[in-house]
C-alpha cells in the first residue's frame, strides 16, 4: 500500500539524495552570496523524502476523520491510517497478534506515555544509563526511583555496571530503559543482550529508537525469545517524515490493562454519566482526533527505506563515518568525541570541538559563512556530554549555578555534524575545509555572544526570511 509511488519498490541508495525535499536549497551567507545548503543535523530532524510527500499529496483527496466514519473518504482513510500502524509494526519485527502499535507525536511523548501507563510506585525501580537523551530519564524520575548507570571514559555504556545493577536489584526493578544509539557519540547499545539480562532479572526492557531506527535494522524478535525487546520508541520526523508522528510499540496485554493517561474521545466503547469502558489498544491510547497524515507519512518513508534496505544504509554509513573521521583528523586542534575502531557499531553522529573556541561560535560561522547546518550544545543529554568533557563536580555546580542565574555564557558543549542516507562525501569535505577556515582565522565576521543563550551572532547578518519564503500571520 505504501510502496504504490513511482519506482519505489525498485529503488536504491544511490537515488536517495535526489530524493530529498529541499536538498542543495541556497541560502544567504554573511558576504551577500549563496550557496546550495548543507545539511548535518539529521540526528535533530531530517527533511522529507520526495515520494513521502507525493504520497500525502496522493492521499489529501482521500483525508478524512477516521473510525467510525460511514463515508467512503473515512472508511479508505481509516483502512489506510490502521495500516500504517502495522507498516511501523512490521518495520521494527514485532509480533502483531500479541502487540499494537500507539500513535503518538514523537518519541518523547512515547516514552511519557509508557511511563504513565506502567503501574510504577516509588518503590519501584527503573534502571535507564547516563549517556540517555533526556527524554528517556526524566519521565521515569516523576514515577520511581532511577538507578543511572555510567559509561567507560570513551563513552560506551559500562555494561558490568548495568549486569551488576541488574543482579543487586533483582526483583524490584520493573524496567530497564536504554538508547538504541546514542544522539551524542552515536554509539549503539547491545539491546538484545541487555534485554536477556533483564528478563533474567524480572524486568522488561524499552528501547528508545529514535536514534537508530533510520540508521539500523531494528528488530524486537519473538516474544518468547529471551532477548526479545518488550517496548520500542521512535520519531518519524528522523525518519525522512517530518510531519509530527512518533511510535510505540509493545505488548497488547500490557497496554488493555489500566486506565489511558489521556481521555476523551476515541478511547472508550461506552460512557455513561457514572462510568466508562475503555477501547481496545491501540486506540484506547490514541485520544482525540490522530495524526492521520503524520501516519501516512511514516509509513510511506518506512516503505522508502525498506527499498533501499537498512543492510545498505548501515553499509554506506559505516564507509561515510571512516571518511569523515579520517578527513576530520586533518583538522589542527580538532577534539573528536565517539572515534571508535568499529564504525558498524556506531551510527552517523560526530561531535567535536576546535581548541580554544566555544562550540557556539564554530557552529554560527559554520551556518553564516558556510551554508552548513549543524547544531551545538548538551543535546538534550547534559550528563552524558559534560562526561565526555572530563566535566568536574565543582565546575558543573558552578556552570549550573550560572545557567540559574540566567548566563549560559560558559555553558560546556560540543558541535555536532549528523548524518541522513543521502549525505556524501562532499558534505564532509565542505565541513572539513569550513573547519581548517576557521582554524586559520580566515572567517570575515564579527561575532557577538548573547549571555542569555549563549548563542554566537555576526554583526550585520540579518538576511529577509520572507525573500526565502513568504508567510501571513
Amino acid at each position: 500500500m505504501f510502496r504504490h509511488i513511482d519506482d519505489t519498490a525498485a529503488l536504491t541508495l544511490a537515488d536517495l539524495r535526489a530524493d530529498i525535499v529541499g536538498i542543495d536549497t541556497p541560502v544567504p551567507l554573511l558576504d551577500g552570496t549563496e550557496r546550495p545548503y548543507i545539511f548535518l543535523d539529521n540526528a535533530a530532524s531530517t527533511p522529507s523524502f520526495r515520494r513521502v510527500l507525493r504520497c500525502i499529496e496522493d492521499f489529501l483527496p482521500w483525508y478524512s476523520g477516521v473510525h467510525r466514519g460511514t463515508g467512503f473518504k473515512s472508511v479508505l482513510a481509516t483502512e489506510v491510517f490502521d495500516a500504517a500502524h502495522d507498516v511501523v509494526g512490521r518495520f521494527v519485527g514485532a509480533d502483531l497478534a500479541t502487540n499494537t502499535v500507539i500513535f503518538l507525536k514523537n518519541t518523547t511523548e512515547c516514552v511519557n506515555k509508557l511511563a504513565n501507563r506502567a503501574g510504577l510506585g516509588p518503590d519501584d525501580i527503573v534502571i535507564t544509563t547516563a549517556m540517555e537523551h533526556h527524554s528517556n530519564d526524566l519521565p521515569w524520575r516523576k514515577h520511581c526511583r532511577v538507578i543511572h548507570c555510567g559509561v567507560l571514559p570513551d563513552g560506551h555504556l559500562d555494561l558490568a555496571h548495568l549486569r551488576a545493577a541488574l543482579q543487586e536489584h533483582r526483583g524490584r526493578v520493573k524496567l530497564v530503559a536504554v538508547t538504541g544509539a546514542s544522539n551524542i557519540t552515536g554509539f549503539v547499545s547491545p539491546v538484545h543482550d541487555i534485554a536477556a539480562w533483564a528478563h533474567e532479572a524480572g524486568a522488561k526492557l524499552f528501547v528508545d529508537a529514535a536514534q537508530l531506527a533510520p540508521h539500523r535494522k531494528v528488530a524486537m524478535l519473538p516474544d518468547d525469545d529471551p532477548r526479545h525487546i518488550d517496548f520500542v520508541a521512535l520519531s518519524a520526523h528522523k525518519m525522512y517524515a517530518p510531519f509530527g508522528t512518533g511510535a510505540l510499540v509493545g505488548p497488547k496485554a500490557f497496554f488493555a490493562q489500566g486506565e489511558p493517561d489521556m481521555v476523551g474521545g476515541g478511547v472508550v466503547e461506552i460512557v455513561t454519566l457514572e462510568s466508562a469502558r475503555w477501547n481496545d489498544p491501540p486506540h484506547k491510547d490514541e485520544a482525540g482526533t490522530p495524526n492521520v497524515i503524520g501516519g501516512v507519512a511514516l509509513a510511506a518513508a518506512i516503505g522508502v527505506l525498506e527499498a533501499v534496505g537498512m543492510d545498505a544504509i548501515a553499509r554506506h554509513e559505516t564507509e561515510l563515518l571512516q571518511y569523515s573521521y579520517d578527513a576530520l583528523e586533518q583538522v589542527p586542534g580538532i577534539i573528536l568525541y565517539g572515534r571508535t575502531a568499529d564504525f558498524a557499531q556506531k551510527v552517523g553522529t560526530i561531535t567535536f570541538n576546535l581548541e580554544g573556541k566555544h562550540n557556539s561560535l564554530v557552529s554560527a560561522i559554520l551556518g553564516i559563512e558556510g551554508g552548513i547546518g549543524v547544531r551545538n550544545g548538551c543535546f538534550c543529554a547534559h550528563p552524558y556530554v559534560k562526561h565526555m568533557l572530563g566535566v568536574t563536580p565543582e565546575e558543573d555546580r558552578i556552570f549550573t549555578e550560572e545557567v540559574i542565574a540566567g548566563n549560559k555564557s560558559r555553558m560546556p558543549g560540543m558541535v555536532r555534524a549528523s548524518l541522513g542516507c543521502y549525505s556524501n562525501e562532499a558534505d564532509i569535505d565542505a565541513l572539513v575545509a569550513m573547519l581548517q577556515r576557521i582554524q586559520r582565522g580566515e572567517y570575515r565576521g564579527t561575532y557577538r555572544q548573547n549571555v542569555a543563550s549563549g548563542a554566537f551572532h555576526a554583526e550585520g547578518y540579518a538576511p529577509d526570511a520572507s525573500r526565502y519564503f513568504r508567510y501571513h500571520i
